[in-house]
């Protein structure tokens, strides 16, 4: 199946790439940036030799041309014109913005004003472990961030255990390469070096994703405080649930029944880490409990798991392939 990705240039289109070369089903076609122009060798050094497609300006003709998945790893807005003008076409498209994750109101609220709202409803959330079967039939699949994806697998196998009249909360740490390709005054060296801290306290955006995934899937309203921090690491990410139980369970049991059949979410008897994630698409979960007192811990590689991996996943499914299809499993440990 001839495949495509619009956004090649940033660190989730170089992953995409990546995967996409070592696929056994798909054909990687087209790739495309803002500016076109010039090898994938000279767009990523890291790929000299291993593909001759040439890189394109960004162009939904030859999208329609070239394609027959495409992958749009590019800024939040900037993915709504293609959605609008592909949406008539046969294409089938993984958007890794947020342009069709939320409900346009919630959208709005904390992005901007939506430029297709005729199909702002229409995307499949990309979850895949709680929206498999309408991934399968999907057009179009707003594949979720990092922070959400770590957050939602922690979580949510416990709302129903959770006093969700009590506050929850969500420490969650990234790697540096979740703050994305384009350098600003938070991700330089002399920043990040020997440093850690934390970035949009209790306003980050994806709180209200959270909170919203949550409430279409378990009917549940949820008072939140989610604090990210970004820490002097390339890859990763843990995030540290904290919450009140109301019922009397047993943590590690509830996990396990939860994910037993799922291949890509791995419950540990230890408190988890990331280096044993990352290069992978699994997820890593923790949980202890305290009284009343519940933790989760969740950890991912917040470019694969939380990005380019599970949009693959997903483009997998929409395609009637095997999920598990290309989908690397081996950490880059040491």
């Amino acid at each position: 199946m001839k495949a495509g990705v619009v956004g090649a240039s940033g660190y989730t289109g170089l992953e995409l790439i990546k995967l996409l070369l070592n696929h056994p089903e798909f054909e990687l076609t087209y790739l495309a940036t803002t500016e076109g122009g010039g090898s994938v060798s000279e767009l990523h050094p890291s790929l000299e030799g291993l593909s001759s497609v040439a890189i394109s300006k960004a162009s939904i003709e030859e999208v329609k041309k070239s394609c027959e998945i495409v992958f749009l790893a590019l800024p939040h807005k900037a993915s709504m014109g293609f959605v609008k003008q592909l949406w008539e076409s046969d294409i089938k498209i993984v958007d890794l913005s947020a342009d069709y994750r939320l409900e346009m109101e919630t959208y709005e609220k904390h992005y901007e004003k939506h430029a297709d709202p005729s199909n702002a409803h229409k995307g499949v959330y990309g979850l895949i472990e709680y929206y498999r079967d309408a991934i399968k039939g999907a057009k179009l699949v707003a594949s979720p961030g990092c922070y959400p994806t770590a957050a939602l697998l922690g979580l949510l196998p416990f709302i129903e255990h959770i006093d969700t009249s009590a506050p929850i909360y969500i420490d969650a740490k990234s790697g540096v390469s979740g703050a994305g390709k384009k350098c600003s005054e938070n991700t330089t060296f002399v920043n990040d070096n020997d440093n850690v801290f934390s970035y949009n306290p209790l306003k980050h955006r994806h709180t209200p994703e959270i909170k919203e995934k949550v409430k279409k899937l378990c009917s549940k309203d949820i008072e939140l405080a989610f604090v990210p921090h970004l820490v002097p690491m390339t890859r990763g990410e843990l995030v540290s649930i904290y919450a009140k139980l109301k019922s009397d369970i047993e943590p590690q049991k509830v996990l396990k029944e939860r994910y037993s059949a799922e291949p890509f979410v791995r419950v540990r008897e230890t408190p988890v880490d990331t280096k044993s994630v990352s290069g992978t698409h699994f997820c890593d979960i923790f949980v202890a409990r305290e009284g009343d007192m519940l933790f989760v811990s969740s950890a991912i590689d917040n470019l694969l798991r939380g990005a380019s991996s599970q949009a693959l996943a997903a483009a997998n499914l929409m395609c009637g392939f095997d999920e598990a299809l290309g989908l690397p499993k081996i950490a880059y440990i040491p």
